[in-house]
């Protein structure tokens, strides 16, 4: 290859503006040698050309992307109005975060994120009120690069395992601590990616999950192969006992949850990311170590979540023959009431909502109650039902449109619930539920804001989709109204019974702040209408993803809202699938799209990170029927020599190992060769994060870049 910059194809960098519209000036791609490599898969013929990109290591893929790295920078360094979004993203993105608090015997345990924190700090609240710092990931690592992953005390409150990775990598290592001293009791034990923590009463022993050592498993499977194991605090976690696993499919994710009373355990498994999952049951006192499971739920094409409660009962939250779920109870002593025709419903399916979470809490004559979230088009509902089945008691009336994260009731029990909440112009705050006023919600904790939020007004809309299919739409503005078409940004996810509901979001309130319109639709294959709705757009249906997602933006240009020359799309991970096909689908449809940490080569995505866990989802190329529907929209596959593409952005991060940045480089040279447009195609990458969390500077460097990029190719002008 050529020189970085110099020996390359047209595109085009900012070099001003002419009454709000930027005028471009032509610069060069580096170069991307394309091969002659065609597959014959199952009777299908399928070019790769940039196969050689799938290497990192490759020196002509450093040599490449250390060129895109310089002509990025350049494009991106040069955006007119990118400081701006920076100055107004780092107050709104230093907005606070408060966590739903987990209550153990007085204690409440909770995440807390101040205005100029990178990363949002482990709190206890002892019974007396006061507060204290257990874990602030700054001070472990003051580079900003360790996140916290997943934390969980055990029933006394006495102890708290936590899990910690670095880099983005999610590699998260398990720890334990002595709440009162801050001792570390435990750790690191390593291997313990996606590990739920089951405590046992005493605090000496827990259940979890944890890989098989790398030397275990044939070669590339080191990210599979978990296993559930008893561990003793202190011990050697290389002599934990084997609870279950031996024998399951390599990419099984498990889950464990053990009775306050220590007597009864369940375990539950789904492969990969399927909407299905076996349950069993375990009876702690009457079983040896390692414990005899029962099948509670085995071979079912449905889900369901199942506990222990203070009650004695064993219940059941699930959309077994109720796609919008319902809550159940059966005796865990007795497995003949576990057949769900015996089940005893407490709260039933509903026609308009889908049963999201629900909080078990005392009654005032003594008998529990639920404290039960429902989705209605993706704004959440607050309600109370009889423990015993009788059915509602109250509506929560004080609970305004938004979002429930999640509620929370102290496992011993009380009267009290408390209640996370969040919309499109408030961070994530808690709220205080009581039985003795069952419609009113009060105060508990505000996140606070580090600058003023910007007005916004919510339209809730709905678009037609190919098949008839109605969508639903939130719609950000300034006031409300289409009265004048404006650059507008399209958002979607689409996909693994994700719901997008309302939630400050710092971009969206940036753009809106900044004149624009900001719309999020929710796309069947999310969770927003239950597991049907889920079902409708996976597998062979997921066209209906891409085609609802195209009737949102026409639908948002034939209201008056914008139009396609003002129009962006932005999605990441599954939802940069969603754009990239968006933009090799309907280039006509929009003037800009960023592209985050996508998938997009589909023919082999599952052979890089965890790919292989998602094939419930998508389908498998190793079956010819399947590979049919891959090949109907992998972005990569769909690039069309002689197009004109909108101007794209794609983000990538170095150390993801969801979602392999090779997906992003390939589709990146295809459309730089491809297009015959002016707009760019660009290629920002960041190193030492992932595809999870980020200390907040990081996030703001990121948006800025994004939001200036797309209002540089849709005309907003601030």
């Amino acid at each position: 290859m050529g020189a970085p910059i110099l020996a390359c194809r047209g595109a085009c960098a900012l070099s001003g503006t002419d009454g709000g519209v930027v005028t471009v000036a032509r610069v060069r791609y580096p170069d991307a040698p394309r091969l002659d490599l065609v597959e014959h898969l199952h009777g299908h013929p399928v070019a790769d050309p940039y196969r050689w990109l799938e290497d990192a290591a490759d020196p002509r893929t450093v040599e490449w992307t250390q060129a895109q790295d310089a002509l990025t920078a350049e494009v991106l360094s040069a955006l007119p109005l990118r400081d701006r979004f920076a100055a107004r993203l780092e107050q709104l993105v230093h907005a606070g975060a408060v966590g739903v608090p987990v209550w153990r015997a007085g204690r409440a345990f909770s995440t807390r994120r101040d205005p100029g924190q990178e990363h949002a700090v482990l709190r206890v609240r002892e019974p007396d009120g006061t507060e204290r710092v257990l874990l602030d990931p700054m001070a472990v690592d003051p580079s900003g690069t360790t996140t916290l992953d997943a934390w969980a005390p055990s029933w006394e409150g006495d102890r708290l395992a936590y899990q910690l990775s670095t880099g983005g990598d999610e590699e998260s290592r398990l720890y334990v601590l002595d709440v009162a001293t801050g001792e570390q009791l435990d750790g690191p034990v390593d291997r313990c990616r996606y590990s739920p923590v089951a405590w046992l009463p005493g605090g000496e022993e827990l259940f979890y999950v944890r890989r098989l050592a790398p030397e275990l498993v044939p070669a590339g499977e080191e990210q599979f192969h978990r296993r559930v194991w008893r561990h003793r605090v202190g011990a050697d976690p290389d002599g934990d006992v084997l609870v279950h696993g031996e024998g399951s499919d390599p990419s099984t994710y498990f889950g464990a949850h053990t009775s306050r009373d220590g007597r009864w355990l369940v375990v539950s498994a789904s492969v990969g990311t399927a909407p299905r999952d076996d349950v069993w049951l375990a009876d702690l006192e009457a079983s040896g170590n390692p414990p005899t499971l029962r099948e509670l739920q085995v071979g079912v094409d449905a889900q369901t979540a199942a506990w222990v409660a203070r009650d004695g009962r064993l219940w059941l939250m699930s959309d077994r023959s109720t796609p919008r779920w319902r809550l159940a109870v059966a005796d865990p002593a007795d497995p003949s009431s576990w057949a769900p025709e015996a089940w005893h419903d407490v709260v039933p399916q509903q026609e308009d909502g889908v049963l999201t979470d629900v909080a078990l809490v005392d009654g005032p004559d003594g008998g529990l109650q639920v404290l039960a979230v429902h989705s209605v088009d993706a704004t959440d509902r607050l309600s109370v039902w009889a423990g015993d089945g009788s059915g509602r008691v109250a509506e929560v009336s004080d609970l305004r449109p938004g979002s429930v994260s999640g509620v929370s009731a102290p496992p011993e029990g009380g009267s009290t619930a408390w209640v996370g909440f969040t919309d499109y112009a408030t961070p994530p705050s808690v709220l205080r539920w009581d039985t003795a006023e069952p419609s009113a919600l009060t105060g508990w904790e505000q996140a606070p804001v580090a600058g003023e939020v910007p007005p916004v007004r919510v339209v809730e809309t709905h678009a037609t989709s190919a098949d008839g299919t109605s969508v639903h739409l939130f719609v950000l503005s300034g006031n409300g109204t289409p009265d004048t078409p404006r650059p507008a940004v399209l958002y979607g996810y689409g996909g693994f019974n994700v719901s997008l509901t309302p939630a400050y979001t710092a971009q969206a309130l940036a753009w809106v702040a900044a004149g624009g319109v900001w719309a999020v639709a929710n796309l069947r294959g999310g969770s927003e209408h239950g597991e049907e709705w889920h079902r409708a757009g996976m597998r062979e249906r997921k066209q209906n993803v891409f085609d609802d997602f195209a009737a949102a933006g026409e639908h948002l240009v034939a209201q008056g809202w914008t139009t396609p020359g003002q129009l962006a799309v932005m999605g990441g991970s599954n939802g940069g699938l969603l754009v990239g096909a968006t933009l090799t689908q309907r280039p006509d449809l929009v003037a800009a799209v960023v592209c985050s940490a996508p998938l997009l080569d589909m023919v082999r995505y599952e052979r890089f990170g965890l790919g292989r866990t998602w094939n419930d989802e998508y389908g498998t190329a190793e079956d010819p029927t399947e590979l049919g529907w891959l090949l109907g929209y992998s972005p990569y596959h769909r690039v069309t020599e002689g197009t004109a593409y909108p101007a794209v952005l794609f983000t990538t991060f170095e150390s993801d190992t969801r979602v392999d940045p090779l997906h992003a480089r390939k589709l990146a040279a295809a459309l730089q060769h491809a297009t015959t447009a002016p707009a760019p195609v660009l290629l920002r990458r960041e190193t030492e994060v992932g595809h999870g969390a980020r200390a907040v500077s990081r996030t703001v460097g990121l948006a800025a870049d994004q939001l200036a990029f797309l209002a540089a190719h849709t005309g907003l002008t601030a």
